[in-house]
């Protein structure tokens, strides 16, 4: 039986791991730069950026979220934003995932949240299929822009 429950500073290491198997299987395995000092920087900090969730069972953790709160001008209330959902591949296509998704679905309601998002690679055709099968709709006229490095420099004035 899956088990869902915050993660704690102990997590931190194993979130990591699976924070980089996530970035390999979305076939950027070089591209984490954080590290453990930073999660929990991030996490358990005087100023958390970000919450954590970690499932597991008898034998371990299977996985994780990782979200944090956004904010709608237009509902004039919080959202619920999922950065990164990771399944180990073992543990996959045994409920993991759904039990992670609707533990944060009860999250959102019971903090007032008007939206629950999250980002999913346009070639990952499995996780599109189960978000539409648990109700979520694709943002087709949408598209996430993104600065980093030096154009965010540029754009700073620095």
């Amino acid at each position: 039986m899956t088990h869902i429950r915050p993660a704690t500073r102990a997590d931190v290491g194993t979130i990591l791991r699976f924070v980089r198997e996530l970035a390999a299987f979305e076939r950027e395995p070089d591209a984490v730069e954080t590290t453990e000092a930073m999660l929990e920087e991030a996490l358990f900090g005087e100023k958390p950026a970000a919450e954590a969730l970690i499932a597991e069972n008898e034998h371990g953790p299977l996985g994780f979220a990782l979200f944090f709160h956004n904010f709608s001008t237009w509902t004039g209330k919080r959202g619920l934003y999922l950065e990164d959902l990771y399944v180990t591949p073992e543990a996959r296509g045994r409920g993991v995932g759904g039990a992670l998704l609707s533990h944060l679905a009860g999250m959102a309601l019971d903090r007032g949240c008007a939206r629950f998002e999250w980002s999913v690679l346009d070639w990952n055709a499995d996780a599109i299929a189960f978000y539409r099968k648990v109700g979520a709709v694709g943002m087709e006229d949408w598209t996430i822009q993104r600065m980093s490095g030096d154009a965010l420099v540029r754009l700073a004035g620095r």
